[in-house]
């Protein structure tokens, strides 16, 4: 993108604005940190690998030193959520917007998924989710604080996905919520709303989800996109700018699909992967494992 579009806000639009983002040391979560740091936030980014989360801090806060903050959190956990959330406030004092941005995936077909697989996949993103909303909600509702919760979601939560079960049913499932608590907490002056964006590029994503030559399918092909691309992170840091700046206070309980027209020409799912032998899948398994792996080894525990 050009250097125009990346700077269509004002450098202070979100000032006063301090945001936590889930999942925000890696993939679209990072790139976002960026981002809300850039344009006056103080952003505070969750994950299970700090060593990951410093990284990621040291580079959105690069042009505003200290305006970063992490903790290691399992969102899954909601006992460790509400601990995280208490040292925000007494440290920092009160959120203003949550990002619930978590997640996990990889495709597989159903019938071969454990429970345990399943329950990785859609606790992180549903439990994690409820927790972290919940969480944050309750104070500001005892507070009497205004607030804005964005969840980030796929095109999926409209038309379910084969070969990604659990995510499309979480998410299907956060985007419940969103419609939901957007009518009861509407009184107290929290906004909900979600992103769904289409496919943006990154490299741990990518891997679990594009591992071999053969699984590249519709839901990560640019082809299958109307406008021929991939959308971009910049694209995505910029609408949530917008949403969660004061810009749109009268937005809520909407998820809004940011994916260049590819549901609207054909869902961007992956059901192309019916065409796949047992050999590819025992590919593809060998390679989403050894990608899994790698993360895990750089996890603090």
């Amino acid at each position: 993108m050009s250097d125009r579009k990346k700077s269509v806000f004002a450098a202070g639009v979100l000032d006063g604005k301090r945001i936590l983002i889930t999942g925000g040391g890696t993939g679209l979560g990072r790139g976002v940190a960026r981002r809300l740091a850039e344009h006056g936030a103080e952003v505070h980014l969750w994950g299970r690998r700090r060593a990951v989360l410093e990284e990621a801090a040291a580079e959105a806060s690069a042009g505003r030193p200290g305006s970063v903050h992490v903790q290691a959190v399992d969102v899954r956990k909601a006992d460790l959520v509400a601990e995280a959330i208490d040292e925000i406030w007494e440290k920092h004092g009160p959120l203003t917007s949550v990002i619930n941005n978590a997640a996990a995936n990889f495709i597989a077909p159903t019938a071969e998924l454990s429970t345990r697989a399943f329950e990785a996949v859609s606790s992180t993103v549903m439990n994690g989710s409820f927790n972290t909303t919940h969480a944050v909600g309750r104070r500001w509702i005892a507070e009497g604080l205004p607030g804005s919760v964005l969840s980030t979601l796929t095109t999926w939560v409209w038309t379910g996905s084969a070969f990604v079960v659990p995510s499309a049913m979480a998410k299907a499932a956060v985007h419940a919520m969103t419609m939901s608590l957007a009518v009861e907490w509407a009184r107290y002056g929290i906004r909900l709303n979600a992103l769904a964006p289409g496919p943006i590029p990154t490299e741990y994503a990518w891997q679990m989800l594009n591992p071999t030559d053969r699984s590249a399918v519709g839901a990560t092909q640019a082809d299958q996109v109307p406008m021929g691309r991939m959308g971009t992170v910049e694209e995505l840091a910029n609408l949530t700018v917008f949403l969660l700046s004061d810009a749109c206070e009268y937005l809520t309980g909407e998820t809004i699909a940011m994916d260049g027209g590819q549901k609207l020409a054909g869902p961007g799912t992956f059901a192309g992967l019916t065409a796949l032998s047992d050999q590819d899948w025992t590919e593809i398994r060998e390679r989403s494992r050894a990608t899994s792996e790698a993360s895990k080894a750089q996890r603090t525990v």
